[in-house]
């Protein structure tokens, strides 16, 4: 199919076959798109990058400067964002991408369904592709930023759904202060420490498990995962539980007594899908009827145990390029796999993807990350090359450009941090990530109550107690119950740290 060429001359692009206009744009037929913007010096001079899953670089950056991608990290690639689709020399992104023109307005295109669309832009256009002639057309749309993007999210949902579980207000998980070195006992103590704190979810994180891949109880719960749910139940919170469905490691029984349930690489043997845990590890195929039925017996155990939240991490292994038992388009045979978890665990049982794509999850999850760990440092080494890279300033700067996406599901930007233990945050730093919390309207955390001192606990309670009414502002700027808040400068921080990179870095062959 031929490159639609359109030419928008600063006010519009022309009507005709397989354009419609719509209230503040147009709608586009599929297929491959140029916009071409008119040769009058109203050329562009920023471009919104966006993101393909929930860790993804994501957000503004300047078309005179290198774009915003992971640089020199082949491995972390993998695993935070499309590799296949990588692009060092240009400013390209996932979905959809934006321009800001010279006159303050936002020029922006966005697939309306699935087939990995891809957009990119430059001073004087944008361009999209999709890998598979498998999606619903594209969005055009021109206008100021905050109504041009709610306009591409009301889009989104009529085509895509809306989300079916109860949303959450306030959560706690064990994961940024005990990691995977977790026991029945340490949450059961955790649970009892909250008190009488209004904690809608206690959500228990990776460590439970055997080994990722097996979903079964370790030794640390001798008495089952159903005993843990229902000291969770007894406080009046649902009973949350960490899952990679889609991932296995190689040394998992999964893997070792099913090698035909994995996706395969082109090249021969297992797709490799990314790393971690000191390892590899690999993608479940999820188009296999073997594999199908073994995640229906995981959801519905999970679920049959009293866990009423789950926060399925890794997600985007499922979207991977590679041989499966059934050839689909990658974004299609995910989507599947996502409805599969959907009818597995019922429509009330809250769905938080992490690691997930973010438009094909678009009316199957309840709830998705909208940017990086926050971890407990603000900005670790590496940060700055690495915009997907753990930090409190790196999880701030993506969720921020992600708030958006609010109309299509919740919208997570990690935990906020109370304690000035085992952290290396100022307070402001914290602060930021508090306000970020309460903005966005998903207030989470992970510190133990024990670890905090009087001050710390009450604004702890005012966290997760409070009913703030947000107006926003402007750019990055909101009115929290009458105070100014204002990520602005968070932004710009961000931003100077990425001025040294250049575009020759990391540069392949095009």
């Amino acid at each position: 199919m031929a490159t639609r060429q359109l030419h928008f001359d600063g006010s519009g692009v022309p009507d005709g076959e397989g354009v419609v206009a719509t209230r503040l744009g147009w709608l586009l037929d599929p297929g491959d798109v140029h916009v071409a913007l008119a040769a009058d010096g109203s050329g562009a001079t920023d471009f919104h990058r966006g993101g393909w899953n929930s860790w993804s670089p994501t957000g503004w950056a300047p078309l005179d400067e290198s774009p915003l991608r992971i640089w020199g990290d082949e491995e972390r690639r993998l695993t935070a964002d499309d590799a296949a689709n990588d692009t060092p020399d240009r400013h390209e992104g996932n979905g959809f991408g934006a321009l800001r023109l010279a006159d303050g307005r936002v020029l922006l295109l966005g697939a309306l369904g699935l087939g990995t669309p891809r957009v990119g832009g430059a001073a004087k256009g944008l361009w999209a592709t999709v890998e598979t002639d498998d999606g619903d057309g594209w969005f055009l749309g021109v206008g100021p930023e905050a109504a041009v993007f709610a306009r591409y999210a009301e889009l989104l949902r009529d085509r895509l759904g809306t989300p079916s579980a109860a949303p959450v207000s306030t959560l706690w998980c064990s994961w940024y202060s005990s990691f995977e070195d977790i026991d029945e006992g340490l949450i059961a103590d955790a649970t009892a420490g909250l008190g009488d704190l209004p904690v809608d979810v206690v959500q228990i994180d990776d460590g439970w498990e055997e080994i990722v891949g097996d979903w079964v109880p370790n030794d640390c719960f001798p008495s089952g995962m159903a005993a843990t749910a229902a000291t969770v139940a007894a406080r009046g919170s649902r009973p949350g539980l960490w899952l990679a469905p889609l991932i296995c490691l190689p040394g998992s029984r999964t893997a070792a007594e099913h090698p035909d349930w994995l996706v395969q690489d082109p090249g021969g043997g297992p797709l490799v899908a990314g790393y971690n845990w000191d390892s590899h590890y690999f993608a479940l195929d999820t188009t296999h009827p073997a594999v199908q039925a073994y995640l229906d017996a995981v959801v519905r155990t999970v679920v049959g145990w009293g866990f009423r939240y789950l926060k399925l991490d890794f997600l985007y292994a499922g979207a991977l390029p590679g041989v499966r038992h059934r050839d689909v388009p990658r974004e299609r045979a995910y989507r599947e796999a996502l409805q599969r978890l959907r009818a597995a665990a019922g429509p009330d049982v809250y769905l938080l993807g992490c690691g997930a794509p973010m438009l094909p999850s678009v009316g199957v999850l309840d709830g998705v990350r909208v940017g990086p760990d926050t971890a407990s440092d603000w900005a670790p080494p590496g940060s700055v090359a690495d915009p997907s890279h753990e930090g409190g300033r790196n999880g701030a700067t993506a969720s921020l450009a992600r708030l958006w996406m609010h109309e299509l599901y919740q919208v997570d930007p990690d935990v906020a941090y109370f304690r000035s233990i085992e952290t290396t945050m100022s307070a402001e730093q914290r602060q930021v990530g508090v306000d970020l919390a309460i903005v966005a309207g998903f207030r989470s955390t992970s510190d133990p109550v024990a670890w905090l001192d009087a001050g710390e606990q009450a604004a702890l309670r005012r966290f997760l107690t409070g009913d703030p009414v947000v107006e926003p502002a402007g750019p990055d700027r909101f009115v929290v119950d009458g105070r100014t808040v204002d990520f602005g400068p968070v932004v710009r921080e961000a931003r100077v740290g990425r001025e040294h990179l250049t575009e020759e870095r990391d540069r392949r062959p095009r």
